[in-house]
């Protein structure tokens, strides 16, 4: 068991301690607006976000690998299962804050399931355009639900596009004193980041609007405040059980928000790990993230999820394992604890600055000009991906989002590159033609690659690919060769497919060959499957050019510009 626990302080050195305290110095800053700012965002008590944090990170560093991940309230799912929870708790009467915890339990459920089953290969699932597109999807949602607190004005329930023509007309009603707070802070924790991450300009921005707060009595001017945090120890209960239907509901939003921890958990593993160079396994972490998740459900908090920024603090700090992580929680504890009564001044407009910061983090605006610039038509998917997430329900956008990922992959596979190939000139190499460059082809000689596994949604494609290629030959093929490295695997249908195109081949006088199946289970599964038997041994090849020079029948090569 000792393995399994505290992995992040095997081997620690008293020399890290000093740094380990400062990391965890300026983890608290930034964790402290940002946990009471991800409350509110995901429609729970301010106190709430403290709770997260704390059971966040002593999970994590109690049963996480990463030395350096911070785990706690994350402004990425608070939005998506909020909108979700309120939803399931008006159609059945029920308060959405009384169903958080049940919901924690159930993310961090999925999450160790997918921990134990050593399953971190997930979190290659869905594409940096469609991720791209739904985190800005979810930064318009964070926006337009802030809007009204940073302009004094009313809310309105609905859809988010109704939401935002409502805001609009109320812009000439705003109450100018909230907005110039909300917006101070927003510059504050901008300014500050562009100069250093190490500032944490979202707790001066706090701090600075609290004072204006105290020192000009802004609450008479119509600014809203937050009030004084209730401070009492969290008690260990199980979450209370709604019906079956709402369960249902629950589980499909807690597959989504698991989906997203996963993503978001192996991004930062794999940005900050812990050993420069070394390949961890992730698996670990995301169960982790699942333990912490249901340590905040039994006190009464909300799921929690690795956090990219808060974990950049304690790299670029100095950290050296979780120990920073636990002095975080205590320094929060300590000074929620002692001056829990000064958040009464601490203005909503002013969490909702921090929030709008944290919007425009995560609309990711240089990663879409890379796309546009370097994906080409992929920039479609981070279009759609947004406007899924914020045409539907945030929960069922992501989940459509998610479902294009895999459908994107799905046509990827199905609609593979194939190429004929040709020999570089003075050498034994087959290589695409390239443009305005002379290269040599066999006559009566064609040499095909798929560049794809062979499998039954693609099998007849390349098939269909190689009797085009046939057909547009000059002179009759008399020799085909397969050039099969790109056959990374070959599953039952897509050998049967291309043995039976094998055979008509073959019928009509063409030799057949396959070239560099070099994947050792694309091997086993084509003498499985009976596709070497079709072909021939002997006629199965290390290289493109021993199967010309073993069966073609023409030795005069031609040389013409491909």
């Amino acid at each position: 068991m000792r393995g399994r626990i505290l992995a992040s302080l095997r081997g620690y050195r008293i020399e890290w301690l000093s740094r380990d305290l400062v990391a965890g110095l300026m983890l608290a800053a930034i964790a402290i607006p940002g946990q009471l700012a991800t409350a509110r965002l995901a429609g729970m008590p301010p106190e709430t976000g403290i709770y997260a944090f704390a059971a966040g990170s002593i999970a994590f560093a109690i049963f996480g690998a990463n030395r350096f991940m911070s785990v706690g309230a994350d402004s990425t799912i608070a939005p998506i299962f909020a909108g979700g929870l309120a939803s399931i708790a008006v159609a059945h009467g029920h308060d959405h804050v009384q169903l958080a915890p049940l919901f924690a339990l159930l993310v961090g459920t999925v999450l160790i399931v997918i921990g134990l089953l050593r399953a971190g290969w997930l979190a290659t699932l869905l594409s940096v355009p469609v991720t791209t597109g739904f985190l800005a999807g979810i930064s318009i949602h964070i926006v337009v639900g802030e809007l009204p607190t940073l302009l004094g004005v009313s809310d309105e329930k609905g859809h988010l596009l109704v939401r935002l023509a409502h805001v609009i007309g109320q812009v000439p009603h705003a109450n100018p004193v909230s907005l110039a707070l909300g917006a101070g802070v927003l510059c504050v924790t901008l300014v500050a980041s562009r100069i250093s991450p190490r500032i944490p300009g979202a707790l001066l921005g706090l701090v600075g609007a609290g004072l204006a707060t105290a020192l000009f009595h802004l609450e008479t001017r119509g600014v809203s405040l937050l009030g004084p945090l209730a401070v009492t120890l969290p008690h260990v209960s199980l979450p209370g059980l709604p019906g079956m239907e709402e369960i249902g509901r629950m589980v499909q939003l807690a597959l989504v928000v698991a989906m997203v921890c996963v993503m978001q958990t192996a991004a930062v593993a794999s940005t900050f790990p812990s050993d420069e160079g070394k390949v961890e396994d992730v698996s670990r972490d995301f169960g982790a993230v699942g333990a912490g998740s249901v340590a905040a459900a039994l006190i009464g908090a909300f799921p929690v999820n690795a956090s990219p920024p808060r974990t950049a603090i304690v790299r670029e700090s100095g950290g050296q394992s979780q120990l920073a992580a636990l002095a975080a929680v205590a320094l929060v504890v300590a000074l929620v604890i002692a001056a829990s009564g000064l958040t009464a001044y601490v203005p909503h407009a002013a969490l909702s600055g921090i929030l709008l910061y944290v919007a425009w983090r995560i609309f990711r605006i240089s990663e879409m000009r890379q796309i546009h610039r370097r994906g080409g038509l992929e920039i479609l998917l981070v279009a759609a991906s947004a406007a899924l997430v914020i045409a539907l329900p945030i929960e069922t956008g992501m989940l459509l989002a998610i479902v294009m990922s895999f459908v994107h992959s799905l046509y990827i596979v199905a609609r593979p590159y194939c190429v004929e190939l040709a020999r570089v000139p003075g050498s034994t190499v087959w290589w695409p033609p390239l443009p305005d460059a002379p290269f040599e082809h066999e006559t009566g000689v064609l040499v095909f690659a798929p560049g794809a596994p062979l499998n039954f949604t693609n099998c007849e494609r390349i098939c269909a690919e190689i009797r085009a290629a046939i057909a547009r030959q000059r002179e009759p093929v008399k020799l085909l060769v397969i050039e099969a490295n790109g056959m990374i695997d070959i599953d039952y249908t897509g050998s049967q497919v291309l043995r039976r195109a094998i055979a008509k081949w073959q019928d009509a006088g063409i030799v057949v060959a396959m070239a560099r199946l070099s994947a050792g289970r694309a091997r086993d599964q084509a003498l499985r499957t009976g596709l070497i038997e079709a072909i021939g041994p002997e006629r199965v090849f290390m290289s493109v050019e021993e199967a010309v020079r073993a069966l073609s029948s023409s030795r005069s090569p031609g040389t013409a510009p491909a």
